[in-house]
Formats: C-alpha cells, structure tokens, sequence
C-alpha cells in the first residue's frame, strides 16, 4: 500500500491545489488525513470540497480547529486570533461541507495492523508533540509501529530504537527507510499554514510495502492566498505569518 499523507490544510485552497498538482501523475491506493481541513485560511469551502471529491480512498481524522468550527468544542483555549477565523469560517461554511467537516472521526484511527493516524497524539488528540519525553510516554502506550499525526505544523519524526527515542528535524525533501526493530511518529508538517521558517507546503507519502517514508515540499501561490485572506477581512497576522512560514 502507498499512502499520501495530508495534514493541517486550514481553508489554504491554493496550497492543497499545488500540492494535489504535484502528486497527480503519482500513484496512491489510500490518502491519511490527519485534520485542521479548515481555520484561519479563507477557502474553507473549496478545500473541503477537494477533500470530499478525492477518488482515492481517504482515512480522516478530525483536529482542534474542526472541532471548534463545527461546534464540537467552545474554543475557550483559542488565543483570539485563531478563534475569530474559526467564528468567520463557520458563518461561511456551506451546510453540506459544515456537515462533513463536523463528522470527521476522532483520533486516533488504526489504518492497518501496523499503521495508526491521529491529529495531535494517540493518548489525546489535542496535545501537542514535540519532545522525546511526549513520544515516549506514547511508544509505551500505543502499539502500532508506524503513526502519522499533526497540529504541531512542523515537519518532524521520532523514533523509538534499542537506545532510546530520537527526535528528528525532518528539513526541505528526503526519504528514511524504516527498520524493522524500530517504531516511528512522524509528523508531514502542514499544507496551509507551515511553521517551520520553511513557507512552502509540506507532506508526506509512505509505502508500506517498502517500509519508506518520503517528506516533500511545494512551492504555491503564497501572495494569492494572502490576498484571499485579506479580501476576506481575516486578521492581518493569518495573512504575514504564509510568507516566513512561522
């Protein structure tokens, strides 16, 4: 099986374009999803629709920002800025793609008997992943050898091996074969709204059949979609923060 790997796209319409642009001639039996279709861009509805239109089979998971959109959750732990594009998204949302977006499963998901994908975590889907310690506290919780998750927007891989848990930067393109005594978190960073100085929009692919992971990066329109953002009337930080990646 060889899987294209999404996360975190946030109504960023002109990236997830470029990155479905990029990987059209690519063959793919499954797509993972790992949540955040929509918040702080200003195309909510046309990147759910690219979403649910995918002919491939996709696995969803929903993230924080679909939750609060919908309803799900109140967005008390939103700083205001996050929480004022996720008000102005569910005014915009059609009923169909509000629908859609509001029966995004719950983390995490087993994909196959060695494959797992959530938003934030395993153990909670709202947490954020960054340390060895938080890895390994769910290496010694969750047992699927390979798991994809997102919410941090930052390209990223930990692996637990013999020695210890390995907490890995994963920068621009590459590859990593994986090793059958080890397991592995990895992290595609995100489509929409990357934050790793790196503007550019980030995913991943896994081959299962090879045990390869591949991480990429695509060039898009980065004034385009800022220009959306400000027609929208969205705030203006939404807008600068595209053009550093931060």
């Amino acid at each position: 099986m060889r899987y294209l790997v999404l996360s975190d796209i946030h109504a960023n319409h002109v990236a997830l374009a470029a990155v479905l642009a990029k990987v059209r001639r690519k063959r793919f039996d499954a797509v993972l999803h790992l949540g955040d279709a929509v918040g702080y861009g200003a195309e909510p509805n046309q990147a759910v629709e690219r979403l649910r239109r995918m002919r491939r089979t996709v696995h969803h998971v929903r993230g924080n920002h679909d939750k609060v959109v919908t309803g799900v959750d109140d967005g008390e732990s939103f700083n205001d800025v996050a929480l004022a594009a996720a008000r102005w998204t569910t005014e915009r949302l059609s009923r169909p793609s509000l629908a859609w977006v509001r029966e995004l499963p719950r983390g995490p998901i087993a994909v196959a008997s060695d494959l797992a994908i959530c938003h934030g975590s395993p153990l909670d889907e709202d947490q954020y992943l960054f340390s060895d310690y938080d890895a390994e506290q769910i290496f010694a919780r969750h047992d699927a050898r390979v798991t994809f998750f997102g919410h941090t927007h930052i390209t990223s891989a930990f692996v637990e091996g013999p020695h210890g848990v390995e907490v890995l930067s994963l920068r621009g393109t590459g590859r990593m074969e994986l090793l059958a005594d080890h397991r592995y978190l990895f992290n595609p960073g995100s489509i929409g709204q990357p934050r790793d100085r790196d503007r550019r929009a980030s995913f991943m692919s896994y081959d299962a059949d090879r045990s390869v992971v591949r991480w990429y990066r695509v060039d898009y329109d980065v004034a385009a979609a800022q220009r959306k953002i400000r027609a929208a009337g969205l705030p203006e930080v939404l807008a600068e923060r595209l053009a550093v990646g931060a």
